[in-house]
């Protein structure tokens, strides 16, 4: 019950990576609010699981690329939860095109989801924490893509690369009013985004030859370190910061 009496909002938070940060804060004693586009039943059962756990949760709905949608989806979950202490910006979207075949509208598409909703959100929930007088916790999840190319995804590298000055600009500027910003940076990572990719022998063969643990990773198996990361107690010293999960997938690079 590290988290007990705090009060989180997920983007993202209906499936798989999100989905697992979720139900992890709210076993640590967090109340959650569960972010999602599209998916209203997957969020609906992930605010049951997390009440389940005797926490209080909702979901709230909106495209983190539109400050529209963003300033009200905070509203909601700020007002439901009375305040935020913790933010994961999680909503992400991966597409796997050649360079050369990369449209300005796929260009657009992927960073105004990953790069720009990522600012949209967290200078929403950086402004309601800083009214609130709440000294808060953000994490970004970011990706080992923010340090590394691969092939056929130079919109997300960059995207990511971009969370990875985010997050540093954002922990600068948000330092005084006592409110923390860092990033994880996971590997390979089963989620609904890349499972038929993971499902593809050839694909899972060349991937697991660049990971010296030679693991493919589980939501679950990036819990812990947002829990850290979320916590004022344990990770106070800690801003700015990106922690690679990624079974030593950017120790050879490319």
């Amino acid at each position: 019950m590290r988290l007990e009496g705090k009060r989180a909002l997920v983007t993202g938070g209906s499936r798989s990576i999100g989905r697992g940060i979720a139900l992890g804060l709210a076993r640590e004693g967090a109340d959650v609010a569960v972010g999602y586009r599209g998916s209203g039943a997957d969020a609906e059962s992930a605010v049951r699981e997390i009440e389940a756990l005797g926490r209080r949760a909702v979901a709230v709905q909106g495209s983190t690329d539109s400050q529209a949608d963003v300033e009200r989806f905070v509203a909601e979950a700020h007002g439901f939860l009375g305040g935020l202490d913790i933010l994961v910006n999680n909503a992400g979207v991966l597409k796997r095109t050649p360079l050369l075949e990369i449209s300005e509208e796929e260009w657009d598409a992927i960073l105004d989801v990953n790069l720009k909703g990522y600012f949209l959100v967290g200078q929403a929930v950086a402004r309601r924490m800083i009214e609130d007088g709440t000294p808060g916790a953000i994490v970004n999840v970011s990706s080992a893509g923010q340090a590394v190319a691969a092939p056929n995804l130079t919109h997300y590298c960059v995207s990511k690369a971009g969370v990875e000055m985010l997050t540093k600009q954002l922990a600068l500027e948000l330092a005084a009013h006592k409110i923390r910003v860092n990033a994880i940076a996971p590997g390979l990572i089963e989620t609904d985004m890349n499972r038929a990719d993971i499902a593809r022998e050839d694909f899972r063969k060349r991937r697991l030859a660049r990971i010296p643990l030679g693991e493919i990773g589980v939501p679950d198996d990036l819990v812990a370190a947002v829990v850290y990361l979320a916590s004022n107690d344990e990770s106070r010293l800690v801003t700015g910061a990106s922690l690679f999960i990624d079974a030593g997938q950017t120790i050879w690079g490319a």
